[in-house]
């Protein structure tokens, strides 16, 4: 079995996070998936993923794709300060 290439590493996490916000309504779920991917990954990798997603074909989730494509037209179901890395400690957790 030969190694994943980046892209394809990309695209696979990509596509772990569309499975977390599939059972979302499809507006929250790409606002979700956008907000994600915009707040925990580096502007390299989105536009590596955005490069490669126009020749990824089905192997890329289709929600990937439009939360690449478009601004997201709802809030993101997750509460923004489990969303947003800078809100840390601000009600990000039910713990303690």
């Amino acid at each position: 079995m030969s190694a994943l290439t980046n892209d394809e590493k990309l695209v696979r996490m990509a596509n772990q996070i569309a499975s977390f916000f599939r059972t979302y309504p499809e507006d929250e779920a790409v606002a979700g998936i956008h907000h994600h991917l915009h707040a925990f990954w580096a502007p390299k990798m989105i536009r590596a993923l955005t490069a490669h997603a126009a020749g990824a074909g089905d192997k890329i989730d289709p929600l990937v794709i439009k939360a690449l494509e478009e601004e997201p037209t709802t809030e993101s179901p997750v509460r923004p300060a489990t969303r947003d890395p800078q809100l840390a400690g601000e009600g990000a957790s039910d713990a303690g």
